[in-house]
């Protein structure tokens, strides 16, 4: 079944988190739970980073470590079909990444019924890994759904203040965005007249018959919005700052850091090279709403929030903009800065919700105006805060730099009054991030931070809190100083897709 050993590591890192979970929710006694949980939340993260050194950067937009799993679903053109190509295996890598370090945090968080919540976490976990892993749309979609439903769970049960409004809207907002990306999914299905969700398959179909471009820009225009939907492309975004704001730690870096890029993700592997002249006819359009509503507009409500946590969370928002300029470039190079910076981003803004948290363990509060001063007593959360928030802005050395890097450059030749918009961003991102860092850690501290200091003395971090914020730190900057080992496949992916007959806008039907 399995052509060499690494194929069989696929379908490992999607069974270990969710047998776990399976087990945990069977009864397994505390005790066993939590070491188990450790357990299946490393393996994955192992199994990423080893096919990760094993990828031949050369690929290409084949797929390697391809399994095909029977499901008894075989007649009706559905697959368990597994693999990785140049654009699925960073955003798998991340998974196990971020994965890992929200595992780490939630083991020692003394959440309330922490079995549920390790279950909950296992099986967005499994999901996320699955995601990525699928060549079959079916699955694709099908594992985004189960990594989205615990989604739910985590922020009406372990959510903070506005719970259950924010719950409300995740479960409006992402519902809506899934079934509409499900529709869109289905009719490309139909229309191309394949006989098989292999996304191998379609490609092939439509590629020895493409559509017409008016129902390419119909169809693209459905996915288009459902997956923006789930990226928050405004103005579909206000469930994302809310959602992330009540969220607990753990689940807000497991969806924002990667269950939020599947919609970026399916425009990439999906829409744009089975739809080239549906994307082709909605690239002002998105360019539009990514550059003034998510960076401009969006860029300055972050510059206005006083709340930590709200501002990471609209800080996330408007960053997803410069994916989707990216994609609108319609470019090798846009499409590969959009694919480094969805790693980036995934990174970083788990780690700024991560350390978040642990500034309100210190201060009982998410009030910059309430905060302050907190350097001298947490010297170690202050570093990793400040690299986090450069890391964000994209200083180079971090990762984030050379994703936006080369979405300005794919840019400049789209439009320069987009490319202005776009680097003015930057500058709003640098002054609500090093704010924020200068009112929670620098200056004098405020009335109600000493009230809290003297009765509550906060400390560094401890090193379950250190330990996860030091493995996201250290691949941030590991992709900043060699971003090759991961654009290298994209690269060559998205270059042997551009020269393949549906990347052309000759269509005959």
């Amino acid at each position: 079944m399995f052509p060499h050993l690494n194929a069989a590591l696929l379908p490992l890192a999607i069974a270990t988190p969710l047998g776990a979970a399976l087990l945990i929710g069977l009864g397994l006694p505390k005790r066993f739970s939590v070491p188990l949980a450790g357990v299946a939340f490393a393996v994955p993260a192992v199994i990423a980073l080893w096919l990760w050194s094993r990828f031949p950067a050369l690929a290409g937009a084949g797929y390697e470590y391809v399994s095909d799993l029977p499901t008894g679903l075989q007649r009706f053109g559905i697959s368990l079909k597994l693999g990785l190509n140049g654009l699925s295996l960073p955003l798998f890598v991340l998974a196990g990444v971020v994965g890992l370090a929200a595992g780490i945090y939630a083991l020692r968080s003394g959440a309330e019924r922490l079995k549920i919540y390790l279950m909950l976490l296992l099986i967005m976990l499994g999901g996320l890994m699955g995601t990525f892993a699928s060549i079959d749309l079916f699955f694709f979609y099908f594992f985004h759904e189960l990594a989205l439903i615990p989604t739910f769970i985590m922020v009406g049960v372990w959510g903070g203040r506005d719970r259950n409004y924010a719950a409300m809207n995740l479960t409006i907002y992402l519902t809506l965005g899934a079934m509409l990306s499900l529709a869109g999914l289905i009719a490309i299905y139909v229309k191309s007249g394949a006989e098989s969700f292999d996304l191998i398959s379609l490609r092939a179909e439509l590629a020895a018959s493409p559509l017409r471009a008016v129902t390419q820009k119909y169809l693209f225009g459905i996915v288009l919005f459902g997956f923006g939907t789930l990226v928050s492309l405004w103005p579909l975004h206000t469930w994302a700052p809310l959602g992330y704001g009540a969220a607990p730690s753990s689940a807000a870096m497991l969806h924002a850091g990667v269950l939020k890029k599947f919609g970026l993700y399916g425009l990439l592997q999906v829409a744009l090279p089975l739809l080239p002249a549906g994307a082709q006819a909605w690239a002002w359009p998105l360019a539009l709403l990514a550059a003034l509503g998510n960076v401009l507009l969006i860029g300055f409500v972050t510059l206005a929030q006083r709340d930590l946590k709200q501002m990471v969370g609209y800080s996330s928002v408007m960053h997803m903009g410069y994916c989707f300029l990216g994609l609108a470039t319609l470019s090798v190079v846009g499409a590969g800065g959009v694919v480094l910076l969805m790693v980036a981003h995934g990174l970083s803004v788990a780690l700024l919700f991560l350390l978040a948290t642990c500034v309100h363990h210190r201060t009982h509060t998410f009030d910059l105006g309430e905060m302050g001063g907190l350097a001298p007593r947490a010297p170690v959360l202050a570093a990793l805060f400040v690299a986090a928030t450069l890391a964000s802005i994209g200083l180079p050395g971090f990762a984030n730099f050379w994703g936006e890097l080369a979405i300005f450059v794919s840019l400049w030749p789209f439009s320069h009054g987009i490319t202005a918009v776009a680097v003015a961003g930057v500058v709003l991102s640098a002054v609500y991030g090093l704010r924020a860092a200068a009112r929670v850690f620098f200056g004098p501290p405020s009335e109600r931070f000493q009230q809290v200091a003297a009765q509550h003395p906060p400390s560094d971090l401890e090193w379950s809190e250190r330990l996860p914020a030091l493995l996201l730190l250290a691949v941030l900057l590991f992709l900043g100083f060699w971003p090759r080992s991961l654009a290298d496949p994209a690269n060559q992916a998205l270059t042997a897709r551009a020269a393949t007959p549906t990347a052309t806008v000759s269509y005959q039907r």
